[in-house]
């Protein structure tokens, strides 16, 4: 998949992370009905590799469902076994290489100017940038673009429906959302509420790409 295009046309990347296998599934599989095109499967989750294959099997296999908190060449090749498309990873890692030795695009975590340098030599497909929000928040984008106009970043970490608009104003690709868009869904909470988030998130980046 071309992961850069995907991230540049839907805007928005869902972070699903839970203890309860079953209800993180839901989640996932709630979102994509939602119109959430762009989701991860945290590596950190519970029994989060079963998530990823059960998610592939319901999804179909153009699903562009991916694997997070990839932090090591092993994560790398269990996560492609499983069913990923793309992995994420939290900073500059082995996962990286991995990833492209399986030709799986990597969004990869940075936080600053030399993790941004590292991640691009490694062939990283775009760069997330993390933890954003205790990073400095959509003035550090900002600051980062002056030296990097052109890199892909997609901003992680803090970042609610109001942050998400301010990283795109300040040139972000895309934005990618945890707990304020997952809230306790992937805990077996409310999935009405989860619905709702989903539409208000996607409200958002649907109306930064209008011209």
């Amino acid at each position: 998949m071309n992961l850069l295009a995907a991230l540049r046309a839907h805007r928005l990347l869902a972070i699903v992370r839970g203890s309860d296998p079953d209800a993180a599934l839901t989640t996932v599989l709630t979102l994509a009905e939602e119109g959430v095109t762009l989701i991860e499967v945290s590596l950190s989750g519970r029994d989060a590799l079963d998530v990823i294959a059960r998610a592939r099997a319901a999804l179909g296999p153009d699903a562009t469902l991916g694997a997070g908190t990839v932090l090591s060449s092993d994560d790398a090749r269990s996560a492609q076994k499983a069913g990923a498309a793309f992995l994420v990873t939290p900073g500059v890692s082995d996962g990286i290489a991995t990833g492209r030795e399986f030709e799986l695009p990597v969004l990869a975590g940075v936080m600053t100017p030399t993790d941004i340098l590292q991640a691009q030599r490694l062939g990283a497909d775009a760069l997330k940038l993390f933890p954003a929000g205790s990073a400095g928040g959509p003035g550090y984008l900002r600051d980062l673009r002056g030296p990097f106009p052109d890199l892909p970043f997609v901003p992680v970490g803090g970042v609610d429906a109001a942050a998400a608009a301010d990283y795109l104003r300040e040139g972000a690709i895309a934005v990618g959302v945890g707990s304020p868009l997952i809230g306790d869904a992937a805990e077996g909470g409310d999935l009405t509420a989860l619905r709702e988030r989903a539409r208000a998130f996607l409200d958002v980046v649907r109306a930064d790409a209008r011209p």
